[in-house]
């Protein structure tokens, strides 16, 4: 059987190849940016050990927006498992969605089949039984606002409730770069708002969130940038001629990427934020 496929923006692939490259450096069951509780001191406090404590924490803040009562859960966009592996460990009953069979391998064997996965985009799925939880944790920027909003008002009961967690473009006007991709605040505020919903609570952890930007930074400039320099200097002795192929593909496809990575941390601080959302579907459009 064929399996689903989405095309997805260059900004989006480009923030993936990152978290992919975070994963490897960490080992952590989580693939979320974290919460930095306590802000590093100097930059000998960026250490992965550090991150992968603010993963944890991350997942516990995000927790305690749950409301009461909340049973039932879809996690949209599930990533490697991490946050639905807490939610079953507590009680919840948790399905995984995500239209990518890496994450149905890794989200399967960390739930250890407790989990049921739909191998599915959100704005294509349809559930026979509706949930009391929507939860998208940084995965809202594989869609439009309004198939976000309407997707989830399918998909919960009524009162029903959509938890929302990522970074977000408090700028409108940044249109072009490595994370023009994630929504504008007000228009994804505007989408649900005209769907039905109605928020309830709200945190921006910008702050919290941003020193995990800066430990990619420091580690591709030390590890990554360092590593191509050294292939490249071997191809320039062994073949020069493909060094010289190589060199051209890089100063014309590869060069303004890597520079603007280089510059994330400045780039997010001027044009973009992380809440955390909490909205509920009024009883009367479900």
């Amino acid at each position: 059987m064929p399996q689903p496929s989405i095309r997805i923006s260059q900004a989006t692939r480009y923030q993936n190849a990152a978290l992919n490259y975070y994963l490897s450096l960490t080992d952590s069951p989580y693939l979320h940016y974290g919460y930095w509780e306590t802000q590093p001191k100097s930059a000998e406090d960026l250490t992965i050990a550090n991150l992968c404590t603010a993963q944890a924490a991350y997942t516990q803040k995000l927790m305690a927006f749950i409301p009461e009562g909340t049973h039932a859960i879809l996690d949209v966009g599930c990533g490697t498992g991490g946050n639905a592996t807490y939610l079953l460990d507590r009680g919840f009953t948790v399905e995984g969605l995500a239209p990518d069979t890496f994450q149905q391998e890794r989200f399967l064997a960390a739930t250890s089949g407790r989990a049921p996965f739909h191998l599915s985009r959100f704005e294509d799925f349809k559930t026979s039984h509706p949930f009391d939880l929507v939860l998208l944790s940084e995965s809202s920027q594989y869609m439009s606002a309004q198939d976000i909003a309407q997707g989830a008002a399918r998909g919960l009961k009524q009162g029903g409730y959509l938890l929302l967690a990522d970074m977000l473009r408090s700028d409108a006007t940044y249109t072009e770069g490595i994370f023009s991709n994630c929504h504008v605040v007000e228009d994804l505020h505007q989408a649900l708002l005209q769907s039905g919903f109605t928020l309830v609570k709200m945190e921006d952890i910008s702050t919290q969130a941003a020193p995990t930007i800066e430990i990619g930074i420091d580690a591709f400039r030390r590890f990554g940038l360092s590593t191509v320099k050294y292939i490249a200097d071997v191809i320039q002795i062994a073949v020069p001629p493909i060094y010289q192929l190589l060199r051209w593909a890089y100063k014309r496809w590869l060069q303004k990427t890597v520079e603007e990575g280089l510059q994330a941390g400045e780039i997010f601080h001027r044009h973009l934020c992380y809440q955390i959302q909490l909205w509920q579907l009024s009883a009367k459009d479900s």
